[in-house]
């Protein structure tokens, strides 16, 4: 390993030579306090930038153990440690030269706390009264060019006194926020511990008291600041939890079962829904929905016209196609709102190997995203167009038995039709922002206000058959490229010659989770799809490599711009490939 002394001089001569020249310095490097490791370099300024890794040792980082000393608590500390380089990075690199010259950056991220590649704790395992962590943090590197000429002052300065600068003032944890990093950890720990108590306590969704739901656009995720209403829970779903560090929380509990909320136009419904889909996931201190928090493995369910849909089993939901097409192996590269709906929900079951599961899924619906007809068929539309010329059975006949027949919960936001009132167990009224239990209000008018609706579908949910893909219908290949995929942003990912379109798939909220589910997906052709297994097989098993292994297993190099996903959005993306084949098992 050579120092710090020996790459500056070597960037001084390499001034002015051709941009690919740059090559030579790839290597690890001493900076006394730091090794600074050089994986990648670019071989052209306007080429994607070269991939750098500091490591601290933890003598020189100092982070106190009692930080990262659980598992929640390390992720958010790694999450809070990129934060803070990002913050360091932008307040010193510059624009030096042409293209990307000049750029010291991380990876992207918002205002979830994800499991991400970018910083990692290297522990010092002692006896010592104290253990302490180091870090280990990745990032990009512009290195600076004029033209495509290198410009080998500036790179020395970039490399040998800015980033000494921003490790220092970013990874040291004498020059770091203690009391804010402490609340960073603690807040991501609580709520991790909250969602581990929803199914125990007989809930698929909990939303803190003094919560703030509405976001500042449609655009901007950050907490809305002006004129914003604090949920309350009403009194009679109000549940209380002891965290492990903020101490006592009340909130809404929504419990398992079939829930509607309802209300007037305007009045947060919606919003309601969307902060209980991404209570997934846990979320920076001061985003206002820090402790909402929802089933880990809740998915929300939308209509998804013209996305292609290969070999699910649709039946429970529809059949009797005409021209005789069959649904229980359904295929097409155009579905409707209602084959694309029917076909979510179905792929989402099939990730559940049997219903006696630990983490069973709840669906989350939006009658604005849902298929009108999918969701509803009311008695006048029976009386006109007899159940055998209808092939689709209605989500509300279906609703009730996927909860009793699997243990599916469903919250559905619904302020169009009251028929919903028979099947629903909780009904929770938005009004200003505010919720109110109207529970027996609408048990009532549903009593008073007979619909006489003939329920359809039979007396079970049906058939949950797994299928088997076919291996050399997921080619990540283009050309000469064993392996090519591309990701663009969170809703489009380039594999091999295909185009997939994420946009329907809401709950990713990362581009580096679709460049993880890339990456993962390659990681699944090469080393589980054999024909044989089924795709939760095949998944279950991909996840409990990353489990085991993280998520380095995905690459053959350090990657620094990964994020975490879950199964189903893993899923999501495979399902979406236009090529995927698949045979029943």
């Amino acid at each position: 390993m050579t120092n710090k002394e020996t790459l500056q001089r070597h960037l001084l001569q390499l001034d002015n030579r051709g941009y690919k020249a740059y090559k030579d310095i790839q290597g690890n490097y001493d900076f006394s306090e730091f090794t600074l490791i050089i994986d990648y370099v670019q071989g052209d300024p306007f080429a994607s930038p070269s991939k750098f890794r500091v490591r601290v040792p933890p003598n020189i980082a100092q982070i106190p153990g009692e930080v990262f000393n659980s598992r929640s608590r390390e992720i958010a500390l790694r999450d809070y440690l990129t934060r803070q380089f990002d913050r360091a990075a932008h307040s010193i690199s510059s624009k030096r030269g042409t293209g990307k010259s000049g750029m010291i950056a991380v990876t992207g991220f918002g205002q979830e706390v994800l499991e991400r590649t970018s910083a990692f704790i290297i522990s010092s395992n002692t006896s010592d009264i104290e253990d302490l962590g180091g870090v280990e943090l990745r990032f990009a590197v512009g290195l600076p060019a004029g033209g495509r000429s290198i410009l080998g002052r500036q790179a020395a300065e970039m490399l040998c006194e800015d980033i000494p600068q921003i490790v220092s003032n970013s990874l040291k944890y004498s020059h770091l926020n203690a009391a804010e990093c402490r609340r960073h950890v603690e807040t991501v720990e609580d709520a991790d511990w909250l969602r581990q108590q929803l199914a125990e306590n007989g809930l698929v969704a909990f939303v803190a008291d003094g919560a703030i739901l509405p976001r500042s656009s449609g655009v901007d995720n950050s907490p809305l600041l002006n004129n914003a209403v604090a949920f309350q829970s009403p009194p009679s779903l109000k549940v209380d939890f002891n965290c492990p560090n903020r101490g006592w929380i009340s909130g809404m509990g929504i419990p398992a079962g079939i829930t509607l909320i309802v209300g007037g136009g305007y009045h947060g419904k919606s919003t309601l829904l969307r902060a209980i889909e991404l209570g997934v996931y846990n979320r920076i201190p001061g985003d206002g929905r820090e402790f909402v928090v929802a089933n880990p493995a809740a998915v929300k369910i939308r209509a998804e016209d013209g996305r292609s849909v290969a070999g699910v089993d649709i039946s429970p939901f529809i059949n009797h196609l005409p021209q005789g097409r069959d649904t229980a192996q359904f295929y097409t590269e155009n579905a409707s709102g209602s084959t694309s709906q029917a076909a979510n929900i179905i792929e989402v079951l099939e990730l559940v190997a049997s219903c006696e599961e630990d983490v069973v899924p709840a669906l989350l619906v939006d009658e604005d995203t849902a298929a009108t007809n999918f969701m509803i068929r009311d008695r006048r539309m029976q009386e006109l167009i007899a159940k055998d010329k209808e092939p689709i059975t209605p989500f509300i006949d279906k609703v009730k038995q996927l909860y009793a027949d699997c243990g599916v919960s469903t919250i559905l936001v619904m302020g169009g039709s009251g028929d919903y009132f028979d099947v629903a167990d909780t009904v929770i009224s938005m009004d200003n922002f505010q919720a109110y239990n109207v529970t027996e209000k609408a048990k009532e008018i549903a009593k008073n206000y007979s619909i006489s609706r003939a329920a359809e579908g039979g007396e079970t949910f049906g058939k949950i058959t797994q299928r088997v893909p076919i291996p050399a219908s997921l080619d990540p290949s283009r050309g000469r490229r064993d392996v090519r995929v591309k990701v663009r942003d969170v809703d489009e990912l380039a594999f091999g010659t295909e185009e997939i379109d994420l946009g329907a798939v809401e709950q990713i909220v990362d581009s580096g989770q679709v460049r993880a589910i890339a990456a993962a997906m390659v990681y699944a052709k090469q080393q589980y799809m054999d024909g044989k297994r089924t795709l939760s097989e095949i998944i279950d098993l991909v996840m409990a490599d990353i489990d085991a292994q993280g998520m380095d297993i995905l690459s053959p190099f350090p990657e620094g711009d990964f994020a975490m996903f879950r199964r189903f959005e893993l899923a999501a993306a495979i399902n979406r490939l236009r090529s995927l084949s698949v045979v029943a098992k």
